[in-house]
């Protein structure tokens, strides 16, 4: 038994030995290695893919989304692997997702990531307004879409009923309209304020919608040039209510005021009757 232990230990303290042992032993880690890189590359990966011509603006509904097995290696950042990742979102406005692509991350985006999403979002009956805004009248970009602000209006040079002759300097301001939303924040090229975060861009307009009635007063407003006439918006905390307010008119004065001073429609006057 001695000369058993004696042998083993003169073999693997010979130099030739250890050197040969040695180069076994890293080719078959190597070969591990390798097995596993490959098996790892070739694994399959199931990823979503459209069973249809999906065009831009389009909803990704489940009927559109099949799934397939591709090599793991041929899976990178950019490609979407979770078929939930898909399913009610969007095809981005200028790309199309042919029939048998994959999914990108460029390509599918949330309906609030649309260009165009204001246009889902608002009641029937309603008509979009865009108001030119700034950094200032923004409160530093503090209006956010799903925000809801007041409107208010501030004329100039407005004649004293009394006295027409001294009433010029005369300035009026008031809550023309409550509880309206704020559906989108536009920089002065279109693109949405808030649509990236890093990048600090300057507000331009925000849009929101009213009922037509309250659109004309506030068209007929915007364009009292004589009286130097200004739109206000000024947030609120409306949005933390569980049940926002519907929009509605604050003052029948300011109302009666813009009416007077601008000319009446058919339509106003069959709405005044």
């Amino acid at each position: 038994m001695s000369n058993l232990i004696i042998s083993i230990k003169k073999f693997f303290t010979n130099k030739n030995t250890v050197t040969v042992v040695g180069v076994i032993a890293a080719i078959v880690i190597l070969y591990i290695g390798y097995n596993m890189r490959i098996n790892q590359a070739i694994t399959p990966v199931t990823v979503p893919y459209a069973l249809e011509d999906i065009n831009g603006g389009q909803q990704i509904t489940e009927d559109m989304v099949g799934t397939m097995e591709i090599p793991k290696s041929m899976v990178n950042d950019n490609i979407i692997t979770n078929q939930a990742d898909v399913i009610d979102m969007y095809a981005y406005s200028d790309s199309v997702i042919p029939e048998g692509s994959l999914f990108y991350t460029r390509s599918v985006v949330s309906r609030e990531q649309l260009p165009d999403s204001i246009i889902l979002d608002y009641p029937k009956g309603y008509v979009l307004y865009n108001l030119d805004v700034d950094m200032a009248s923004t409160y530093s970009n503090s209006i956010y879409p799903g925000n809801y602000i007041d409107i208010y209006l501030k004329v100039q040079s407005v004649m004293d009923p009394n006295n027409p002759t001294t009433g010029d300097d005369r300035i009026m301001v008031g809550k023309l309209l409550e509880n309206v939303k704020v559906l989108a924040v536009f920089d002065s090229n279109g693109n949405n304020v808030f649509a990236n975060l890093e990048e600090k861009t300057t507000p331009a307009q925000i849009i929101f919608a009213v009922p037509e009635e309250y659109h004309i007063l506030l068209r007929k407003a915007s364009f009292l040039r004589a009286y130097e006439s200004e739109i206000i918006p000024v947030p609120t905390a409306e949005s933390l209510e569980d049940k926002p307010g519907d929009v509605k008119l604050s003052s029948e004065d300011l109302k009666n005021f813009i009416n007077n001073v601008t000319a009446m429609t058919e339509q106003d006057l069959a709405a005044t009757q």
